[in-house]
C-alpha cells in the first residue's frame, strides 16, 4: 500500500510539472529544486526525486550532475530530428482515424475545427493553440492505437514552445486553418490516403522556418526560443 501511495504522488508531482511546462510556466533552464518541490506538494524526498526521474526518462528534463534537475532544451538540430519523425507519425494518426474513428470522436473532431475557426476569426493564437491541441489529440485518440498516442503526446511536450511561437508568426493561423479543414474533411471521408497526405504537409509546413534556421546556420549551435 505504501508503494502504491508513493507511486501516486510522484505521477500526481510528475503531472503537475508538466502542466507547467507545457503552459510556458517552466520554461526551458529552469531549475527544479527537490526540496522546493517537497515543499510544494508535501511529500518527502523520495515521490519529489520520482518525478523527476520520470520527467527526465520522458525527455522534459535534464538531470545535471551536481547542479540538479532543469527543464530540458532542444537545439534547433533535435528540434528538426524530431520534426521529422512527428511528420511520419501524425500522418498515421490520421490514416488510423480516417478508418477507425468512432462516432462519437468525429463529433469532437468537428467540435475541435469550430474553435480552430473562432480563434482565427478573432486573431488569438493562445486561444488558437488551445484549439489545435484539441485538434490533434482528437485525431490521436480517434487512430485507436493508445502506444502511436501515447508517443505523439510525448513528442508535442518535447516540442512544445517551437510549436506555439509558429501562431504569432504572419498568416500561419490561416494556413494552419486550411489545412486542418483538408485533414477533416479526408477523415471524415474515410480517405485514409488523403488524411495522412494532409496531415503530412500540414505539420512539414509548420516545421518549414525552424528547417530553413538550421539550413542558413548549420555549422552553428542553436537552442530553440522558448514562447
Amino acid at each position: 500500500m505504501a508503494t502504491t501511495s508513493r507511486v501516486n504522488l510522484s505521477d500526481k508531482i510528475r503531472e503537475a510539472l508538466e502542466d507547467e511546462i507545457v503552459s510556458g510556466k517552466l520554461y526551458a533552464g529552469c531549475r527544479l529544486d527537490e526540496q522546493e518541490l517537497m515543499e510544494r506538494f508535501n511529500v518527502s524526498r523520495t515521490p519529489a526525486r520520482e518525478a523527476l526521474q520520470q520527467l527526465a526518462t520522458a525527455g522534459l528534463v535534464d538531470i545535471v550532475p551536481r547542479h540538479g534537475a532543469v527543464v530540458a532544451t532542444l537545439s534547433l538540430t533535435e528540434y528538426v530530428a524530431m520534426l521529422e519523425m512527428l511528420t511520419e507519425l501524425e500522418g498515421l494518426a490520421a490514416r488510423l482515424s480516417a478508418r477507425r474513428m468512432p462516432a462519437a470522436l468525429r463529433k469532437d473532431l468537428e467540435a475541435s475545427i469550430r474553435a480552430c475557426e473562432e480563434a482565427a476569426a478573432q486573431d488569438d493564437p493562445v486561444a488558437y493553440e488551445r484549439a489545435n491541441r484539441w485538434f490533434h489529440e482528437t485525431v490521436y485518440d480517434g487512430s485507436l492505437n493508445e502506444v502511436l498516442a501515447r508517443q505523439l503526446r510525448l513528442m508535442r511536450l518535447r516540442m512544445r514552445h517551437p510549436q506555439r511561437s509558429l501562431f504569432d508568426r504572419p498568416n500561419r493561423v490561416r494556413n494552419s486553418m486550411v489545412e486542418h479543414r483538408a485533414i477533416v474533411q479526408a477523415i471524415l471521408n474515410g480517405d485514409e490516403d488523403g488524411a495522412d497526405r494532409a496531415m503530412s504537409m500540414h505539420i512539414s509546413s509548420g516545421g518549414n522556418v525552424y528547417v530553413d534556421a538550421v539550413a542558413k546556420g548549420a555549422s552553428k549551435k542553436h537552442a530553440v526560443p522558448s514562447a
